[in-house]
This record gives structure tokens, sequence and C-alpha cells, in this order.
């Protein structure tokens, strides 16, 4: 758990251009995310369930096979671990991943920053240990970019929130899914401030929908 006298402390993250590119990396290749969480675990203890790919062996061999059953809409060989009664990953022992050498790719690439780049508030209902942590996050802008870029991710969020259709199931399932999504897709706001800044011109809503789309597809 997070020591008390921590739990007020703000945690810097460097510059956000920076880390925004580190997570669309980890996005599109799968890499793990250097998520200084200290001594956090706050993620192994929100009633998560974990995906774990088939390809994952590693991963496998240190998990109970009691613990995992299959993965919904998944190809077959893809598992999900479930939590304890009282919401912790059964892996979590004494306050530590236990198999964090071979943790699942999931938890890899897991970070609460996405909730905090985003300006997404639905965590706090969703998640409240995630949701408290991800506030304490503290971005760094250096740059011109880096302002850009993290009011492009809050204009995303804040669009796919009202535009339910810009996701394939018709919604987001989660805040982490609503975040992700906005980080993905934030190259197509910081496209349009700047064609407004040249030229004026405010596409529809379905243009930008569509924008979205490609930008997904892309991605």
């Amino acid at each position: 758990m997070l020591k008390e006298a921590n739990r007020g402390e703000s945690l810097p993250s460097g510059s956000f251009a920076s880390w925004l590119k580190e997570v669309q990396a980890s996005l599109g290749a799968g890499g793990a995310v250097d998520v200084p969480c200290g001594n956090c675990t706050a993620c192994c203890r929100s009633s998560q369930f974990v995906h774990i790919e088939r390809k994952e062996t590693e991963t496998f061999s240190r998990i109970p096979k009691e613990l995992l059953f299959p993965a919904p809409g998944q190809p077959e060989g893809n598992m999900l671990m479930g939590y304890d009664e009282h919401g912790c990953c059964p892996m979590l022992v004494d306050d530590k991943c236990s198999i964090y050498s071979h943790r699942p790719r999931t938890c890899r690439t897991y970070d609460c920053r996405v909730f905090s780049a985003a300006g997404i508030e639905e965590a706090k209902n969703e998640k409240p240990l995630i949701a408290h942590q991800a506030q304490r996050w503290v971005f760094d802008y250096p740059s011109r970019d880096d302002h850009a870029r993290h009011a492009a991710v809050k204009a995303a969020a804040s669009f796919l929130r009202k535009h339910p259709e810009c996701f394939a199931g018709g919604s987001a399932s989660n805040a982490t899914h609503l975040a992700v999504m906005a980080i993905k897709v934030h190259s197509v706001f910081l496209r349009l401030h700047e064609e407004y800044e040249k030229t004026g011109y405010t596409p529809d809503d379905p243009e930008i929908v569509r924008a979205i789309a490609r930008a997904n597809r892309n991605v």
C-alpha cells in the first residue's frame, strides 16, 4: 500500500511530449512502459481482470491454472486472471508482485498517467485507488509542443466522450479504454487546431469521426 506520508506528494512525470511518445510506442509494439510506481500497488488492488495473451508462456508457467479462465471475445488460448475477495491480484504477495519479472504484458504496459493526461474523471468512480494515484502525476512542458499535445489529448477525450460511435463496440468499455483511445487519436485534434489557426476552418462532427476512424486504423 501507499505509505501515508507519501499519499499527498506530487509525482514528477517529465516532459509530456516525451511521455506521450513512449506510451504510443508501447501501444504500437507492446513494449513495457517505464512507470516510476515506487511502492504503489493501486492497480493491483483495484478489482481488475488481467488479460494474458496466448504467447505469454513464461507468465502462464508462474500462475496456477485454477486462477485463469478464457478471455471473452479473444482468440483461443487468451486468458483472464481475476482477483480475490478483497479486489487484489492473486499474484500480489506481501504487497509486492510475486511474478514481477514474468508479469503479463497487460501489467507491463499499464500506466495510470493516461487518466491525468486525458483529464478523465470517470476513474474516480470505477477505480478510486488508481484515480487517486493518477491525480498525483505532474507533467513538465519545456516546449510549445508539450502544451499542444496535452491540449490535443484532452480535446480528443472530450470529443470521444460525446461520440461513443467512435468506438468499435459503440461505446468505451471503461475509463482506461477512453483514455487510451484519446492518446491514439490525439494527432487528429492536433492537426485540427493547426488548421484552424491557419485557415479558421472548423470541420463538422461527422468529419472528425471519420478522421478518428482513419487515425485509429493506422495506429
